[in-house]
């Protein structure tokens, strides 16, 4: 640090954590950078990063105290169980496994391990086609998170996976999320860490789409309904579109009057529905975060907005009362998003196209109608 205090006209250090940040504002002669300043930039211990074209509001950020000790143990046993549940998923999708439902969740639960366990992975394994997309597109969504923190020196945590027994969801899991350790410092930071993962989930879902809608099969009658369907331990389920998938049905089928989804379009559907959710503008969901970084305090009227909307939606799909319930649980009762540090240092014009990025991503993955 004592070599870069010549350089600067004022600074402040604010202790964040386990993370310094140096808030400066270099000096005219060294804006450019100068090679001095360009000389400590390059052997800084940690990251920075310029507020302004002229290089004149510099952050820098470097870590601080002991390393924090990751849980690999218990992550690695959630993500363990995370690829059982998706594959006993898949493999009820399948139709090659069958699977009692119903029951309390405890009941289910223990019904599930033991019929898992009778069946072996020969009976698992088939649902791959289901797991791997669906997890490699939760996995990629949450390394986006992961690196753009990491960008920004943020302390944060690898993902933990979150599964759920196939006898309660037909997914087998509930997705994964990270923790973030430390504050975040502006409004930049945050609309560059929120925007990461849903921007790269995204992408792996269209990819996942292309391969499971070619693999579909399209039916020029339906089972009463004129909609995309799966077929679970031997129940149909009847699935909305959005303006993505909707389009991926009418230019692979576009005479069929029903679609039975296999099981990689499947996985790319539920990839596609949870960006959507996650790109919801309220509290601590990914959305919340981006419309916070692009909008600062007037985010609060969107999410008013938002949650009027889905109760509105509620009364076609009672799911979108869940959603808002559990919106709120994780925002600690509010649809506002929580202040950064340094709220009123706005996002630099260069990186609003981020932001309309992912309202773009939204408008095109939102499902009004989840299930019918």
């Amino acid at each position: 640090m004592e070599p870069l205090i010549p350089l600067l006209s004022a600074w402040r250090s604010l202790g964040l954590g386990t993370r310094e940040v140096i808030d400066a504002i270099v000096a005219p002669e060294h804006r450019g950078p100068s090679s001095q300043l360009a000389g400590i930039l390059s052997a800084w211990p940690g990251r920075h990063y310029w507020l302004d074209r002229d290089h004149t509001r510099l952050v820098l950020i470097r870590h601080v105290g002991p390393p924090q000790q990751e849980r690999w143990v218990l992550q690695a046993t959630l993500l363990l169980l995370t690829v059982i549940c998706t594959l006993a998923a898949g493999a009820l999708l399948s139709g090659t496994w069958s699977l009692r439902l119903g029951g309390d969740w405890i009941v289910s639960s223990f019904r599930f391990v033991e019929e898992a366990e009778r069946a072996g992975w020969r009976h698992l394994i088939v649902g791959w086609s289901f797991a791997a997309p669906l997890l490699g597109i939760l996995l990629v969504h949450e390394l986006g998170h992961y690196v753009a923190a990491r960008r920004y020196a943020l302390d944060v945590s690898p993902p933990f996976f979150l599964p759920v027994p196939p006898t309660l969801s037909p997914i087998g899991t509930l997705g994964a999320f990270l923790r973030l350790r430390t504050p975040v410092l502006d409004r930049r930071q945050l609309l560059d860490v929120g925007a990461a993962g849903p921007l790269a989930g995204f992408v792996v879902a269209c990819a996942v789409l292309v391969w499971g809608y070619a693999t579909c099969d399209g039916l020029p009658a339906g089972l009463g309904h004129q909609a995309s369907f799966v077929v679970f331990a031997g129940e149909p389920i009847f699935l909305g579109e959005s303006l993505l998938t909707q389009a991926f049905r009418d230019h692979f089928f576009p005479t069929a009057a029903s679609v039975h989804l296999s099981l990689p379009a499947f996985a790319g559907w539920v990839g596609m529905f949870v960006t959507g959710l996650n790109l919801l503008p309220l509290s601590q969901l990914d959305g919340g975060h981006v419309l916070y970084g692009m909008l600062g305090k007037r985010q609060a009227i969107v999410g008013f907005l938002t949650i009027l909307g889905l109760v509105y939606l509620g009364q076609y799909s009672w799911s979108w009362y869940v959603w808002v319930a559990f919106a709120l649980f994780i925002g600690g009762g509010r649809w506002t998003h929580p202040s950064v540090i340094a709220p009123g240092r706005s996002v630099p014009a260069s990186r609003r196209w981020i932001g309309l990025a992912c309202v773009v991503v939204f408008v095109v993955t939102f499902v009004p109608v989840p299930f019918k």
